[in-house]
């Protein structure tokens, strides 16, 4: 059987070309792009001005919907929802809405599990099957607007995978995001978040994207480093850090970093001064998560330990703090948590 076109996941052009090689005028594919990004629309016989014969072409030989929802589970705790998703080859992701005082945050997946193996974090333990595509991640954040009334006004790419390892489809899914045609949001409401690929953090930057960019240091030394991020190894803090000097885009959007707080590992006064110190003179902000459990062999510190760990940073060095205390607990759907347990 012939392979079918994806359709979802084509941006304004692609899809206007979609047309013209179907001898079909070029302003369908500017009215595909709307009902499919604008409007959300996935069913084809509901797009009311576009004609019955791309229609037909539609349902014989392209595809629009690429993802159905397994289980929806709703936290007890707070305002979190978590969407267990699968793919048309029957393969399992994870996207996680979470509401906090009237800002509705998206946190969606890049990839079908990851290969960073992060020690920490369960979706580090399934291995890497393989990259989203384009339509897979965008099908994330429709999904939710079809389960969710409250308007969505953050996109987070903190989900299953390493955004960076999936570079090209990410950036595009971005600029669909963005689009004024499409979802219109801001770019300044996105946020990336990388592990550290070090050549995907430096054609970040020389490409100038307005998107946020966060990259997860979660120690102070390479010996930690190494230890719980075996991607030390490879790109170093010193090397991370020296990139990160050259993002200086706007003041509105400082770049982020990122820092898991684990017991007794890289929670103490000195990485914390040590943290302060590598990261002085940079435009940044810190964001501290507070280890979310999983089964294995690393804790939380308690309250005490999180609090003196931000103040140290804040008060003594003048960084800006955020204690990124994370949601959906109780249905493993808070940082470092998801993983799809049916996937080897």
């Amino acid at each position: 059987m012939e392979k079918k076109v994806i359709l979802n996941g084509m941006d304004e052009f692609e899809l206007q070309n979609y047309c013209i090689n179907l001898n079909l005028p070029r302003f369908h594919g500017n009215q595909l792009f709307k009902w499919l990004y604008k409007n959300n629309n996935q069913d084809i016989n509901q797009m009311s001005n576009i004609p019955k014969s791309l229609k037909q072409e539609i349902s014989n030989n392209a595809l629009i919907k690429l993802l159905s929802v397994k289980i929806k589970s709703e936290s007890q705790i707070d305002k979190t929802t978590k969407f267990l998703l699968q793919t048309l080859d029957n393969k399992s992701i994870e996207t996680v809405s979470m509401i906090d005082n009237g800002r509705h945050t998206v946190c969606l997946s890049s990839q079908i599990g990851c290969s960073v193996d992060c020690d920490f974090c369960a979706t580090g333990k399934m291995g890497i099957i393989r990259n989203l595509k384009v339509g897979e991640i965008i099908e994330q954040l429709i999904i939710v607007k079809k389960n969710i009334t409250s308007p969505i006004t953050n996109i987070v790419f903190m989900g299953m995978g390493e955004p960076f390892l999936n570079y090209s489809n990410v950036i595009k899914s971005c600029k669909i995001l963005c689009d004024l045609n499409a979802f219109n949001l801001s770019a300044k409401r996105i946020t990336i978040s990388t592990a550290g690929i070090l050549p995907k953090i430096d054609l970040y930057i020389e490409e100038q994207h307005k998107y946020k960019l966060a990259i997860s240091l979660n120690a102070s030394n390479d010996k930690v480093r190494n230890n719980i991020m075996p991607i030390n190894k490879k790109w170093n803090l010193e090397k991370i850090i020296n990139s990160a000097k050259k993002y200086s885009f706007s003041n509105s959007t400082p770049i982020m970093f990122e820092y898991v707080l684990l017991k007794n590992l890289n929670d103490s006064k000195k990485d914390a001064n040590e943290l302060a110190e590598i990261l002085n003179g940079l435009n940044c902000k810190i964001n501290l998560i507070p280890f979310n459990e999983i089964l294995g062999k690393y804790n939380r510190p308690d309250n005490e330990t999180i609090n003196q760990f931000a103040q140290i940073l804040n008060k003594y060095h003048n960084l800006r703090v955020l204690v990124r205390w994370s949601k959906g607990e109780d249905i493993k759907a808070a940082c470092g948590q998801l993983a799809t347990e049916n996937e080897s």
